[in-house]
């Protein structure tokens, strides 16, 4: 699972929450993955894709490409799906609607939606493809793979998207407004409270949630209410959860925050390249 934060646009919580710093290679991280083939953990940035093998700090860029990858997700041992925009003197159109790499990430190809859409949040669960399109604001979800979409209409610009992770029909989302629930595959949707900020479903009675001050949130009903955890120390960039006590967290900087206890605690994961 993995979320990812808008790269430009206008005053939501995406652009502060992926502010980097200048000299910081690995900066303005959109999404985070692991790999189920080796355990590295990936890391998609506004200027390439970067890895931190298993056991080290030190996320290295893959292969040349300066692409801005703004969705992101691991949908498989060396299988990835994204989003986004052509690096600097890159060929490609400059929407490059729905990519998927199946070399773990050293090359990418068109899926589909190329030229139309931008998926500024990518999840993948229950053999299904999960996108929001920042370029259309639409959500659009996927039965095939990601070749062909029906759409959703969300409740308002997203910043993040999460699933269930045994009813495939029930969708968690934040907006500028908080934090939304759809029982239906996003045909309607209900306010439950809580704020903007970065989601991860990773239990059926284990909603987490991430907001401006970095601070983390767990509910155990829908976000009817809020517990909170401990806090990654900073504006959080992405989320993801690869079990309920494994946990995710990207800071401004691009240095990527670990929790091995469900998010009470957190220690460093991987830290920037020298630029």
């Amino acid at each position: 699972m993995v979320v990812a934060a808008a790269c430009g646009g206008d005053d939501s919580a995406a652009d502060g929450a992926a502010e980097a710093t200048a000299d910081a290679e690995l900066g303005h991280v959109h999404g985070l993955g692991t790999n189920p083939a080796d355990g590295s953990l990936f890391i998609a940035t506004h200027s390439g894709l970067f890895r931190a093998p298993a056991g080290e700090q030190t996320a290295e860029r893959v292969g040349d490409s300066l692409q801005d990858t703004m969705g992101f997700t691991v949908v498989g041992e060396d299988t990835f799906l994204g989003s986004g925009h052509p690096g600097p003197g890159e060929d490609g159109p400059p929407l490059l609607g729905l990519i998927r790499s199946t070399d773990a990430g050293q090359s990418w190809e068109p899926v589909s939606l190329s030229g139309e859409a931008d998926f500024h949040a990518l999840e993948a669960a229950h053999d299904r493809v999960y996108g929001f399109d920042g370029a259309n604001g639409r959500l659009m979800i996927s039965d095939d793979g990601g070749e062909t979409w029906a759409e959703r209409e969300p409740p308002g610009p997203l910043l993040d998207i999460a699933v269930h992770p045994s009813e495939p029909e029930r969708l968690a989302a934040t907006s500028e407004r908080g934090v939304f629930v759809s029982d239906d595959d996003g045909e309607s949707w209900r306010p439950v409270g809580g704020e903007i900020g970065f989601l991860a479903w990773p239990a059926e009675d284990r909603l987490l949630l991430i907001g401006a001050s970095g601070v983390v949130q767990a509910s155990s009903d829908l976000g009817a209410s809020w517990e909170e955890l401990g806090s990654i120390g900073g504006q959080p960039a992405a989320l993801i959860a690869e079990s309920p006590d494994e946990l995710y967290a990207a800071l401004p900087d691009g240095t990527i925050e670990q929790s091995t206890d469900g998010g009470r605690t957190w220690s460093v994961r991987a830290i920037p390249s020298a630029g």
